[in-house]
């Protein structure tokens, strides 16, 4: 099988697998009530006022980017790290997961970056975020027991009594579990073929590993901290001021917000187009648990995730055309 044949699968499934989520979650909603509810019902000066949030994430993102590539002698321009940052999230909203890849080559591209060293200060960065997401999740967790046990049970699974645990599931849990199976032998697989791939060039995985380990030399470690905390505060800020632009969703609270962006979070590692399907379900479960109806939070999540892709839709589309006149660097 061929590369590119192999390419046009895997997005067919990630856009199948999505969209599969979406028709089961808003088979018979209502879609002309959008309207009055985006017109009549909807405050937007709160929905502009996260905006500028989403953006910030991603240039935080850029800056920190930069500052774990200098350790190693690369020393790309500011303004291609940040829109290539703009451009990747904007490249996997067509294929997922592409987007690490996308922001290398168009520093290898532009500013002659080493392309596997690169990929290293990625999977650094990968694992940073995740320390800070588990942290926040364990804190939410501990926080909110009750809330996510009967999530949990909403969803098909009971953690009482874990030999029991399929057994237990209901016909809602049999599907999501299945979806994220799936999802995680795709994600597993083509990992695996990825590492296969480099594995077979000694400098390229040298290059990888010295990604890696340029967190030792950061120059200015409280620097790289705050960015990282502020990465995952603007997400935040850009997710919880949404709360205000629906009647239904305003009065919850900041816990809910946290538990809800955890859940949103975490869902979104299923590979489909920007989490489509799976944070649609899970924060809208979650919402139900917190007393959001039903229709409400379909609402809630339908226009919040559209606009918000939106955004990183035409991010992407200004950052492709700055990149596109921004000349390679010689020497």
């Amino acid at each position: 099988m061929s590369k590119n044949v192999r390419k046009i699968i895997n997005v067919s499934l990630s856009i199948l697998l999505g969209g599969a989520i979406l028709y089961w979650m808003y088979r018979g909603f209502d879609f002309k009530s959008m309207e009055h509810v985006l017109m009549n019902e909807m405050n937007w000066w709160w929905m502009i006022a996260s905006l500028p949030f989403g953006v910030l994430a991603q240039m935080f993102r850029g800056w920190r980017w930069k500052q774990t590539l200098e350790p190693l002698g690369e020393k790309p321009r500011m303004s291609n790290c940040l829109n290539s940052i703009f451009l990747s999230y904007a490249a996997s909203l067509v294929i997922p997961r592409i987007g690490e890849f996308t922001r290398c080559g168009i520093l290898a591209k532009k500013d002659g970056v080493s392309f596997p060293k690169a990929l290293g200060t990625v999977v650094t960065e990968r694992a940073v975020d995740s320390l800070i997401v588990l942290v926040i999740t364990l804190v939410v967790l501990l926080m909110q027991m009750p809330v996510f046990l009967t999530f949990f049970s909403k969803t098909g699974t009971r953690l009482d009594d874990f030999m029991g645990l399929f057994g237990m599931f209901s016909t809602m849990g049999y599907v999501v579990t299945a979806i994220c199976g799936m999802a995680a032998l795709i994600s597993i697989y083509l990992v695996r073929k990825r590492l296969a791939f480099y594995n077979k060039v000694k400098a390229t995985v040298q290059g990888i590993y010295d990604g890696v380990m340029s967190l030792r030399s950061v120059k200015n470690v409280p620097l790289f901290i705050f960015y990282s905390i502020a990465i995952w505060a603007s997400y935040f800020i850009h997710y919880y001021l949404t709360f205000f632009c629906f009647e239904a969703t305003a009065g919850l609270g900041l816990t809910c917000a946290l538990v809800t962006f955890i859940v949103g979070s975490i869902a979104v590692l299923v590979p489909t187009p920007n989490g489509a399907g799976s944070w649609h379900f899970a924060v809208k479960t979650m919402m139900i648990l917190y007393g959001v109806a039903d229709a409400s939070a379909l609402f809630f999540v339908l226009i919040v995730h559209s606009l918000q892709t939106l955004l990183v839709a035409l991010l992407g589309v200004y950052a492709w055309v700055a990149i596109t006149l921004t000349p390679e660097r010689k020497g």
